[in-house]
């Protein structure tokens, strides 16, 4: 499918303080960090060897707006090699984009949208079968109705509609994370796992229901600071996560099942945490069958606030040595139909995936088997054998 690279950046490309990672080819056969200074890529690794230590750093926006670096050439070079480049490339002068997280854990917060809230427990009652999906969807709207957002998770209120669900026979665990005190906090995937722009992501091979989820993602420093964001698919196994919640690391964690890109843009005075409150993410699904899906998550409807999400993953209780990237959650479950009436929407492969906002520009993915896209093999020993062998390690 034809992409649109000038729409992979921010449309304030001027202004944004992007910072990206890089596979070199030879002679380097490693990773490199990088920036985007007007509309230029600089690899700055002699300054910053990951990214997980620019974020550490009190400077870090000065030291991703002036520390020396080499020229690698135009971004939107980089988009069209990487969207082409299916693996890391070996020969000299290569480069192609990697997802811009590198050590830091990956968590996600799930259930944080009205509207996802109600498909997890779609998924929970019909155990997996898309084929129910329509029928429960109806009985819990007549039941509970749709306005779920207007609910404080904790609250009041939200402990009287606990109660009234339970007697009804009608709770769920998936309720407990929505409305609850606690928010759904887990394990992604791992550090080094994810992949970039133009990478292909992986569904487990025996899934038969299953989308993308569109998320904004945290970046976020050892010192719990939120330092930035980008964009990110939590790639969900609808059918495998349905059976049983006990699934969950199998449905979430698998080869491509989390990509995360194209860049992370650093907070500034042009770009803060209330631009990410106010974002609408857009989805895009293009299928090689001529299917087309679209819809659009708007941040302002989230039930908990990006902070809150923050706190309740890092603090007293939980400290991330080396930070980690927060997947915020999506209001996005795709229900139209695309192999028969009432089957809802499920992917097939060669699938071309867009999630998109203004202020960060467009992850793009094409859906693969997760046995059959490259395999992970570059873990966080091999970086730092990598950064030892250039040179690069303080």
């Amino acid at each position: 499918m034809p992409i649109d690279f000038a729409a992979c950046l921010p449309s304030d490309l001027d202004r944004a303080l992007l910072v990206g990672r890089v596979w070199r080819g030879a002679p380097h056969n490693g990773p490199s960090v990088v920036v985007v200074r007007n509309g230029q890529v600089f690899d700055i690794t002699a300054s910053a060897p990951t990214t997980s230590d620019l974020f550490d750093r009190d400077d870090a926006a000065a030291v991703a707006r002036l520390a020396p670096g080499e020229l690698l050439g135009p971004v939107d070079a980089l988009l069209r090699g990487s969207a082409e480049t299916g693996e890391e490339p070996h020969e000299p002068g290569a480069v192609r984009l990697l997802a811009p997280c590198d050590v830091q854990a990956i968590k996600a917060c799930g259930v944080t949208f009205a509207v996802s809230l109600l498909e997890r427990v779609i998924e929970e009652q019909a155990g997996g079968d898309p084929g129910r999906a329509a029928d429960i969807r109806d009985s819990l709207h007549a039941l509970i109705g749709t306005d779920l957002a207007k609910i404080r998770p904790g609250s009041a209120a939200a402990m009287r509609l606990k109660e009234e669900l339970k007697r009804r026979g009608a709770w769920s665990q998936y309720m407990e994370v929505g409305i609850g005190e606690d928010a759904e906090v887990f394990t992604k995937s791992q550090p080094m796992s994810a992949v970039g722009f133009g990478a292909q992501v992986g569904l487990y091979p025996t899934s038969a229901w299953n989308n993308p989820e569109p998320e904004i993602v945290l970046a976020v420093n050892a010192a719990g600071q939120v330092v930035g964001a980008t964009l990110g698919n939590d790639v969900n196994l609808r059918d495998i996560e349905g059976r049983s919640a006990l699934l969950l690391g199998k449905a979430k964690d698998n080869n491509g099942s989390c990509a995360i890109g194209p860049f992370i843009r650093l907070f500034d005075g042009d770009f803060t945490l209330d631009t990410i409150r106010e974002a609408s993410v857009s989805l895009l699904i293009k299928g090689e069958d001529g299917f087309v899906l679209e819809g659009v998550s708007h941040m302002r409807e989230i039930s908990r606030d990006p902070l809150d999400l923050v706190s309740q993953t890092c603090g007293a209780h939980h400290q991330y040595p080396d930070g980690f990237m927060l997947f915020l959650g999506t209001m996005f479950s795709p229900i139209k139909d695309r192999d028969a009436a009432g089957g809802g929407f499920t992917h097939h492969l060669g699938d071309t995936v867009t999630i998109s906002t203004p202020a960060l520009g467009a992850l793009v993915n094409t859906v693969r088997l997760s046995t059959e896209i490259a395999p992970w093999h570059f873990g966080v020993r091999a970086l730092y054998r990598n950064l030892a062998r250039r040179g690069v390690l303080a």
